[in-house]
């Protein structure tokens, strides 16, 4: 077991963390182009984010590269964010790349990381339809033979971090856009059981363990969001161990905001399970404007606001909080500059507006 070192926080006044957004929007905004800024020649504001968050999680996925070369990164990470998801490291291509053979270095390196610097660990992802390895695709298996691979990655994964990875996205996008099952490897060979079956696996690994549904575009309300509502009410009245649903929160600033994002969280917490917005990011058309930034900029705060206005919402998790790393322009072509930070490692206006929710719930 690794040894856990907290860090404290601070309760700094509402005057001196409004005084630090300003200065938060000044440095992200100033110019459309941030990326003319020195690397690393602007200091993020002070406070951080996590010294006002609270009781709450804010946190940030992170990929090993960038952790072990960009020192600059991970000053920022270690000093902004009290939880930290492993972008890829858990993932099944990663972690058992060939059968029964478990890779544990890359996601053991984010686990010493975090505990040095007092952060929890969000373990993403144990069964997702994508990012799957070679073998399992094409291993053409069958039903019993699915079934007992899920199982020993699950109970193999969840116990060599049992006491360490505090919660896991266990199930990963189980819905399609219109709120149908997903046609998952998964759902061919296991059917929809399958669901509950990995929560229950889960649970036997690391019964300390927070366990998570997560999906995309779930939240506001609509077909998708009330399919997932439907599964965590069937799967609670059957007793299956579940205590929360994941909100990736990848939002398209070309889309509204969602409506009622805070009521949608409600109901769900209303189920007797906790919340989290667990993959936030807000992508646009380049190039990066003014008009932009500022947009993108309601998107955090609303988010962050909506979670603060539900005690059962646990925290926010960044999809990378930085452009220089972002998923974002490698799969929406044209788009991007979707996180808290520009490729500079300077913040932007989006972080400012975060700083600003936290710091309006600030004792």
């Amino acid at each position: 077991m690794r040894l856990l070192v907290t860090r404290p926080g601070s309760s700094p006044a509402l005057s001196l963390v409004f005084a630090m957004v300003v200065a938060a929007g000044c440095a992200g905004g100033s110019s459309p182009q941030a990326s003319g800024t020195a690397e690393g020649s602007a200091a993020s504001p002070s406070p951080a984010l996590r010294d006002i968050a609270g009781s709450r999680q804010i946190g940030t996925a992170v990929d090993l590269p960038q952790l072990k070369t960009d020192t600059r990164y991970a000053e920022i990470l270690a000093r902004e964010f009290n939880s930290v998801t492993p972008e890829n490291a858990l993932k099944w291509e990663r972690m058992e790349p060939a059968r029964g053979s478990f890779n544990w270095g890359g996601a053991d390196e984010i686990v010493t990381f975090a505990q040095a610097h007092g952060q929890k660990v969000r373990g993403h992802v144990l069964v997702w339809h994508s990012q799957l390895p070679g073998w399992l695709n094409g291993g053409g298996f069958s039903g019993a033979e699915l079934r007992e691979i899920l199982q020993n990655h699950i109970a193999t994964e969840v116990g060599r971090y049992a006491g360490e990875i505090y919660a896991w996205d266990v199930v990963n996008e189980p819905f399609a856009d219109d709120g149908t099952w997903r046609d998952t490897i998964w759902l061919r060979g296991l059917g929809q059981g399958y669901v509950a079956d990995a929560l229950r696996w889960a649970h036997a690994a690391d019964p300390g363990a927070k366990l998570y549904l997560n999906d995309y575009d779930i939240e506001g309300i609509n077909a998708k969001s009330d399919a997932m509502y439907e599964l965590v009410k069937s799967l609670k009245a059957q007793g299956v161990p579940l205590d929360g649903v994941g909100f990736q929160a990848h939002y398209d600033l070309a889309n509204p905001f969602p409506s009622d994002v805070a009521g949608n969280l409600k109901r769900f917490a209303d189920l007797g399970i906790e919340v989290a917005f667990t993959e936030l990011d807000a992508r646009f058309k380049l190039p990066v404007t003014e008009s932009a930034l500022a947009r993108q900029a309601t998107y955090y705060g609303q988010t962050v606001a909506a979670c603060l206005a539900v005690p059962a919402c646990v925290g926010v998790t960044v999809w990378e909080f930085t452009d220089k790393y972002s998923w974002v322009p490698g799969f929406f072509a044209g788009k991007g500059a979707a996180c808290l930070y520009d490729e500079n490692l300077v913040p932007k206006p989006a972080y400012g507006a975060a700083l600003a929710a936290l710091a309006a719930q600030a004792p």
